[in-house]
C-alpha cells in the first residue's frame, strides 16, 4: 500500500510530512502541540504558531519526515 506525503500550506510556508519516513518520536506533537496535533484532523495546523516556531520544530525532526519551504511572495 502506497502512502503519499501530506502537504499543508498557508500564505508563508508549506510543510510536507512523509509518513513512511516518520520514526514516531512524537517530538513535534510534544513540543509544539498547537501545530502538530495527534488526535485532530488535519493533524498539522499551520495557524497554531508563528512560522519561525514551526520551522524550528521541523528542524528537530529526527527522521526528516517533516520538511518545509517558504512560499514566495509576489514582487510587484
Amino acid at each position: 500500500m502506497e502512502i503519499n506525503e501530506n502537504v499543508f500550506s498557508n500564505a508563508e510556508i508549506t510543510v510536507t510530512y512523509k509518513p513512511r519516513c516518520c520514526s514516531n518520536a512524537e517530538l513535534c506533537a510534544k513540543q509544539l502541540s498547537t501545530v502538530f496535533r495527534s488526535s485532530v484532523i488535519p493533524w498539522i495546523n499551520l495557524e497554531g504558531a508563528q512560522t519561525d516556531d514551526i520551522i524550528n520544530q521541523i528542524k528537530k525532526c529526527p527522521s526528516g519526515a517533516l520538511q518545509y519551504h517558504l512560499n514566495q511572495k509576489d514582487v510587484a
